[in-house]
């Protein structure tokens, strides 16, 4: 065990002498290492980070929670159908409200999108939320000050509102929202709560923290005529377990609201945030084979790149074997040295490759978020690893059957 030992330090000594001989051959022969292991760890610590974003969005939403509207979500329904589907009013909420019994929380959603703003500071395009107390029940939100608007300031449509994180550290850069005022629209209303951030940048104007909350009344007082606009009916389950059975009760109830007949199909449709991950899925499954594609290109060229050097190597040391051999090295030996020699260039270029991923992953950071994970520089390592022994085998076993007379003579 000890001269095994011994031998492979000897073998790794003289492929890092080798190596360090000709430093710009061994750096261009790590190129294509490189840029694989860069591109397949920056593509996991970016999907990582997204995914982790993700999920923290849709927790903050609540993964309990049925939405009922005159919209699909996600459907291959012609979009003039859905379009031609009545608007959901907040009669039928109230009615749907009283016949449902396995829901914990039902709370009406309308949406505008008005500009928010405060003294010199505004935000263009932020989506207005109007619901009622009820709406707080439905979602998972934590509060970094305040609260959320009570039923007594919703029944009364009150000119309140809580303001998501963005949104309050856009309007209020020393922090010190609580209790100002702020107009939304031409409308001035009192800030009674903030949100601690919780959303994700992947839900777009449905972020959290990229929206601003009042009553529902208000929403109808000030921007949009009630019959006008459709509403959203959210409905929460009361465990996850139970979903699919308040989905059954859910449907049941609103045909008996809207008056449907057996024979009608449904006017409007039960969303999931099932669905919502099902396309997020599906949209990053095609970034992964993508990234995958480039990955293995560039190993599969620095493998190509690495065999050919290595068997120049072999050529250029063929004395050296010869000389090696006729002294008592075996082939086990002689094999070890060149493999060694293969896995050292696509291990400094892979950990090259590491390096570059982690600093690159810090400054995509500033836009999108990341995640370094252990299991991405295993998987760089790995590969690394596995190129090198692909790419080294053929050459070292090649030198390790070498004649020692013949290489003894070769020139």
């Amino acid at each position: 065990m000890r001269f095994i030992l011994f031998e492979f330090k000897e073998g790794l000594l003289i492929a890092l002498r080798a190596l360090r001989a000709n430093k710009v051959r061994t750096s261009l022969t790590m190129l294509g290492i490189f840029i694989g292991i860069t591109v397949v760890v920056l593509m996991s610590t970016a999907i990582k980070g997204i995914d982790n974003s993700f999920q923290d969005g849709i927790s903050a939403l609540g993964s309990d929670v049925l939405y009922i509207d005159k919209w699909a979500w996600f459907s291959n329904e012609e979009w003039w159908k859905l379009r031609n589907r009545k608007n959901l009013t907040m009669a039928e909420y109230e009615k749907f409200k009283s016949m449902a019994k396995l829901p914990t929380a039902v709370a009406p959603v309308i949406n505008s999108q008005q500009t928010v703003k405060f003294q010199d500071n505004r935000v263009d395009g932020v989506f207005l939320n109007g619901s009622n107390a009820d709406y707080v029940k439905t979602t998972n939100f934590t509060f970094d000050q305040g609260r959320f608007y009570n039923e007594v300031e919703s029944n009364a449509s009150r000119q309140v509102v809580v303001l998501g994180s963005e949104v309050a550290k856009k309007l209020f850069t020393r922090g010190d929202a609580m209790d100002k005022t702020i107009k939304i629209g031409n409308a001035n209303f009192k800030v009674v709560g903030i949100l601690s951030e919780q959303g994700s940048f992947i839900l777009g104007p449905w972020n959290p923290d990229n929206q601003v909350f009042i009553p529902i009344g208000t929403i109808f007082k000030n921007f949009i005529a009630e019959h006008r606009g459709t509403v959203t009916f959210n409905v929460r389950a009361p465990n996850p377990s139970l979903v699919q059975e308040t989905k059954a009760e859910a449907e049941g109830v609103m045909r008996k609201v809207r008056g449907l007949k057996y024979d009608e199909e449904n006017d409007f449709s039960i969303n999931q945030q099932e669905g919502l991950m099902e396309n997020y899925n599906s949209v990053v499954g095609v970034i992964q084979i993508a990234g995958l594609i480039i990955t293995g290109l560039s190993l599969f060229v620095g493998v190509i790149g690495i065999v050919n050097i290595m068997f120049v190597s072999v050529r250029e040391r063929t004395k050296e074997i010869g000389i090696r051999k006729a002294i008592g090295a075996k082939k086990r030996t002689i094999l070890a040295q060149f493999l060694l020699e293969a896995i050292a260039i696509c291990m400094f270029g892979g950990l090259a490759g590491l390096i570059a991923a982690i600093l690159g992953s810090m400054g995509i950071n500033q836009f999108i978020p990341t995640s370094i994970q252990v299991d991405s520089v295993i998987l760089a390592m790995g590969l690394s690893a596995i190129a090198g022994i692909i790419a080294g085998i053929v050459p070292a076993y090649q030198a390790s059957k070498l004649d020692p007379v013949d290489s003894l003579r070769y020139e």
